[in-house]
């Protein structure tokens, strides 16, 4: 009988294992590749061996930047920055995540390569938010959030911070500038 579970135990083992691995660039509520909502900064380094991690250093707390973590890939070209939620603590784990290459994905296909008609075949919007730079787009399904540059929109909306926009002002062909996940 004992043979018997442990037999069952290691194939169910080997099974599961042999599952296709994680996708690096798929970007889901609870995760990102291998970061997760409970990954802690320190953990970032065997994450991302293969890359380059730019840390903030000690005494940047006094700077007024948020202690972004830059990620490069070894070519050069930048994957992510990552905000931790406590500045300059190891233990910390992540507030948010801005992809910055293109090969990131939501599980609905959205890039930063995509458009504003990309997010509303795909999302339900719950709110627009106009910055000085951007317009901020939240959706329903996700904890990810899209920024379009204002150079997309109509020129009534690109200096006015105090102006109302709504998805009806965005052209569908206006390009996502970046994408946020915030956890």
């Amino acid at each position: 009988m004992k043979k018997t579970i442990v037999s069952l135990s290691i194939l169910a083992l080997i099974l599961t294992s042999c599952g296709k691995g994680t996708d690096p660039y798929l970007v889901q509520n609870q995760n990102v590749g291998l970061l997760t909502d409970s990954t802690q900064v320190k953990e970032l380094k065997t994450i991302y061996a293969n890359d380059s991690l730019i840390s903030p250093i000690a005494g940047d707390e006094f700077s007024g930047s948020l202690n972004t973590i830059e990620v490069y890939e070894k070519g050069g070209k930048h994957l992510l920055s990552i905000i931790p939620k406590q500045l300059l603590d190891s233990t910390s784990t992540i507030s948010s995540i801005k992809f910055k290459d293109a090969r990131f994905k939501t599980d609905k296909g959205i890039t930063s390569n995509s458009t504003f008609g990309d997010i509303k075949k795909n999302y339900t919007i719950t709110k627009i938010q106009n910055s000085f730079k951007s317009a901020s787009i939240f959706v329903k399904e996700s904890d990810a959030f899209f920024l379009i540059d204002k150079k997309e929109l109509p020129a009534e909306f690109r200096f006015d911070m105090q102006k109302t926009i709504e998805a009806t002002n965005i052209p569908e062909t206006a390009k996502v500038k970046h994408f946020i996940l915030g956890w």
